[in-house]
């Protein structure tokens, strides 16, 4: 018989351990976590903006991420969708940012693949599994043998030090306890060390609350919107004002050059210029398409743009001609871009 490890309380409360680390800071730990919602309410999207944003060391959900390598089995999916899905969310590729479209059962390899994966990428924070469906070995649920199959991705993240997050359904009844949503029997959650859970305040609304519960990380339920433009699921206290953020870009580029007439750097560096005359938050990866699907109006304005590719990237060159400004707003501190006015005051 082998011997219990015993530790005294007096080893544990005096000896210093390693602090317990975060993917997105009070939300994903070190560990196995479920994120599960209806079909099609959104949650892929949701799991692959963390994945993105922890391969660049960016903000999710306001909440800060680790930054490191990041692998997404997309398994549901084709590689010309994974194309289209991340155009839409960024037009940067990320080196720390890995895919794969097929992948091992749980008890055929998946642990495996996933330890390789680890040995491959040193700094391998996360691993997104979508969907955990699709990587089942049981075709019956139970709470034992749903337990018994979880156990072993969770004695895998635990063994390498990085998170494993389950996409996952719910069920189509509703409940009072949305953790009681999640499909198969409640051995999985009982396995995880967290759960969040994805609901649409009414179906089609793209209104939801994001709710929260684990081992490492405090209940929460986070009230979203689902941004169409960006497919970004945005964290707001009040559903998002209807706004044309077309319109209030080109107004803040409008102002910006009338100032500096000419601009050549990156959609980044171009995003950043422009807090200088602008409070709203612009995406570098809609600014490409901002301009392109403007083009009219930019020569309206007098604006003319191109782009050059460099080794480094793609440059955004910008000119303000005032002689060719045809607008209303030419000789003002105010501009209005297809009915939609802005006030701004550029920095002296």
């Amino acid at each position: 018989m082998k011997e219990l490890k015993i530790y005294s309380s007096e080893y544990i409360m005096n000896t210093p351990m390693k602090p317990i680390e975060y993917c997105v800071d009070g939300l994903i730990s070190q560990g196995l976590f479920i994120l599960a919602g209806a079909p099609k309410v959104g949650k892929s999207w949701l799991a692959l903006d963390m994945c993105l944003s922890i391969a660049k060391g960016e903000k999710v959900l306001g909440k800060a991420t680790s930054c490191g390598h990041a692998v997404y089995l997309s398994l549901e999916d084709s590689l010309i969708r994974l194309q289209n899905r991340l155009y839409e969310l960024t037009d940067d590729p990320s080196d720390n940012l890995h895919f794969a479209i097929m992948a091992e059962s749980i008890s055929n390899g998946l642990p495996e693949q996933i330890e390789y994966c680890r040995k491959r990428f040193d700094d391998l924070k996360i691993v997104f599994i979508d969907t955990l469906q699709m990587v089942r070995n049981e075709s019956e649920s139970s709470y034992g043998s749903d337990y018994k199959e979880l156990s072993v991705l969770k004695a895998l993240a635990d063994k390498i030090g990085i998170a494993i997050v389950l996409v996952h359904h719910t069920r189509k009844c509703s409940d009072s306890d949305p953790f009681n949503m999640i499909s198969d029997s409640t051995g999985l959650s009982g396995c995880v060390d967290g759960s969040m859970v994805l609901v649409e305040t009414k179906r089609g609304s793209r209104n939801a609350k994001l709710y929260c519960v684990g081992r490492d990380i405090e209940n929460a339920e986070i009230n979203l919107q689902f941004d169409s433009n960006l497919k970004k699921w945005i964290v707001t206290d009040e559903p998002l004002n209807c706004k044309n953020k077309d319109n209030i870009f080109l107004a803040a580029l409008y102002v910006y050059l009338k100032k500096h007439i000419d601009f050549c750097g990156t959609a980044s560096e171009l995003v950043n210029v422009l807090k200088s005359v602008s409070d709203e938050t612009f995406y570098p990866n809609r600014v490409t398409r901002d301009l392109v699907q403007n083009g009219y109006t930019l020569r309206k304005y007098g604006i003319d743009f191109q782009y050059k590719r460099t080794r480094n990237g793609r440059l955004i060159i910008l000119h303000y001609d005032c002689e060719r400004d045809s607008s209303d707003s030419k000789n003002g501190s105010g501009v209005t871009v297809n009915g939609v006015h802005k006030q701004y005051l550029a920095n002296p």
